[in-house]
């Protein structure tokens, strides 16, 4: 598998909408659970949403509503589409591809060994 590579970070006024992109190749097709994460200022590391293979996804309380995670099998990619933002959703976003050791992949739950992406930065303001 290659290296898990963030894209579209960036600054946002809240109610904007930003999406991110993991490129994440040989990780897509495959028994791993594919997560997105975030570690806002001063706050632990969270998870915010993740897709397993079949396609079934699952969200944070947070962000239930809001946050929507896809994948493009063609292109090796897993998106994070982030709408209704609020200044609490600024934080360093990280796309992680994790073996899929149980039966269902579990938000923020990560079992090891875990690929990481170097992260991209998002920021909302008021």
């Amino acid at each position: 598998q290659g290296r898990l590579m963030e894209s579209g970070g960036g600054s946002a006024q809240s109610g904007g909408s930003l999406r991110l992109s993991c490129v994440a190749p040989g990780y897509i097709v495959g028994s791993y659970c594919l997560h997105w994460l975030r570690q806002g200022p001063g706050k632990a590391r969270e998870g915010v949403a993740v897709i397993e293979p079949d396609g079934t996804t699952a969200y944070a309380n947070s962000v239930e509503g809001r946050f929507t995670i896809f994948r493009d099998v063609d292109k090796s990619t897993v998106f994070l589409q982030m709408n209704g933002l609020n200044t609490e959703d600024t934080a360093t976003y990280l796309c992680a591809a994790d073996p899929k050791w149980a039966e269902r992949c579990q938000v923020g739950v990560l079992s090891g060994p875990t690929s990481w992406g170097q992260g991209t930065q998002v920021i909302v303001s008021s």
